[in-house]
């Protein structure tokens, strides 16, 4: 192995070597304008005029070349003239569901400045046809002050809502809360973005 620095004429250094007696592959080569890469061109995937190569495999294997191509082009006519179905009222986007966040939303943690939902505190809100609403929710820590009155409270709240027959709520702690869980509103109401 041999490298050597050379000075040029004009002042700038440098390095000139082999590693290992090995010869260097890379040529480099001065020119003025790279040339075009041809574009593709719709001609040239026909073989006659009128007729059409068909360049992907078709699920349709008995259908010919011709009845591949005749066939509709707007593969979404079917899913755009479908009407919506009704969100079952019970379910998310349901009026009776959206009612009950909306509930959750209007109850405040007493120690922080933020409503349960977007602070992370409810895990799920279930509603059954016949207007039973299960709310499954924590709290911020198991020794959280308001833990014997916020379940009942939140169970009234809940059961006020026009629709709701039965109310019930259920405390867990696995998975403990953290503040990961709240919303990105509850995170800039905190100061925390």
């Amino acid at each position: 192995m041999w490298q050597r620095w050379s000075k040029a004429s004009n002042g700038s250094e440098r390095f000139s070597g082999n590693f290992m007696n090995e010869q260097s592959k890379f040529r480099t080569e001065e020119v003025e304008r790279a040339t075009e890469p041809p574009k593709a061109r719709v001609d040239a995937a026909m073989d006659e005029p009128g007729e059409t190569k068909v360049a992907a495999p078709s699920p349709f294997e008995s259908e010919g070349d011709r009845a591949k191509m005749d066939r509709k082009r707007d593969y979404l006519e079917g899913f755009l003239a479908q009407k919506p179905t009704e969100t079952a009222k019970g379910e998310p986007g349901g009026d009776l569901y959206e009612a009950i966040i909306d509930t959750l939303k209007s109850i405040y943690d007493p120690e922080i400045p933020v409503n349960i939902y977007d602070l992370g505190l409810i895990y799920g809100v279930e509603v059954t046809d016949d207007g039973h609403a299960v709310v499954t929710m924590t709290l911020t820590t198991p020794h959280c002050p308001v833990a014997e009155s916020m379940p009942g409270e939140i169970e009234l709240q809940v059961g006020s809502v026009p629709g709701v027959g039965h109310a019930e709520v259920n405390l867990v702690w696995d998975p403990p809360w953290d503040p990961q869980k709240m919303t990105d509103d509850a995170k800039l109401e905190l100061g925390m973005l």
